[in-house]
């Protein structure tokens, strides 16, 4: 059973239509117990830091989801879900669940791309440049696009955990993937057939086949 933890963040409900678009049986849940029973487990969401990190530590899914990922599981972090697994965010200053070294960062300002200011919040289609193989990402073009929204953008502090990049006036990271996480600041959910391809994978992957 796929898990999707209810964290009082926006986005949830395209994510479960788009697990029954490809078929897959699911639970939307903030209950640690049910989350228990899960197979893989997506953390998506859209909004601020500070305010899902409340939400979290107080219905205690922060420790739930270091205890998780140490029990070898499948988990994907989506948008929200990708920044707060760093150790800090930017927005709101917040501390955040630390299963990945590093930190989230807001997009400078003033950015150029040919002469012109590049708009913040990063909104719309864009491409991603892997670094090397991964099972949750086969069978994808290498021409694919992917659909963003985010004002801040993960910032590893081990390039060994970069999969992916994307240049919306920096080149920053898009995808990242170690052991039995993998994250993405993209929407696989709103990003057409590449998306459900990125979401068929996940459900199909054990974790541990690196």
């Amino acid at each position: 059973m796929i898990a999707i933890i209810n964290y009082n963040a926006g986005n949830i409900t395209s994510v479960a239509r788009a697990l029954q678009n490809i078929g897959q049986d699911f639970i939307i849940t903030d209950d640690t117990k049910t989350l228990d029973a899960a197979s893989h487990v997506i953390f998506p969401g859209v909004g601020a830091a500070g305010e899902a990190m409340a939400y979290l530590q107080q219905k205690k899914l922060d420790n739930w989801l270091n205890d998780w990922i140490k029990l070898g599981k499948p988990l994907m972090g989506i948008c929200l879900g990708t920044q707060i697994i760093f150790d800090f965010s930017e927005e709101n200053d917040t501390r955040c669940i630390g299963l990945v070294r590093g930190s989230t960062k807001r997009f400078p300002d003033n950015m150029l791309s040919d002469g012109r200011t590049l708009k913040i919040p990063h909104m719309g289609w864009n491409s991603v440049k892997f670094q090397r193989e991964h099972p949750v990402f086969q069978n994808i073009s290498a021409g694919a696009e992917f659909y963003f929204v985010h004002s801040y953008y993960p910032a590893p502090a081990q390039d060994s955990v970069v999969l992916g990049v994307t240049d919306y006036g920096i080149e920053f990271c898009s995808v990242l993937a170690v052991k039995n996480l993998v994250a993405m600041q993209f929407h696989p959910e709103k990003s057409g057939k590449p998306g459900l391809q990125i979401l068929r994978n996940f459900c199909a992957w054990r974790g541990n086949d690196l």
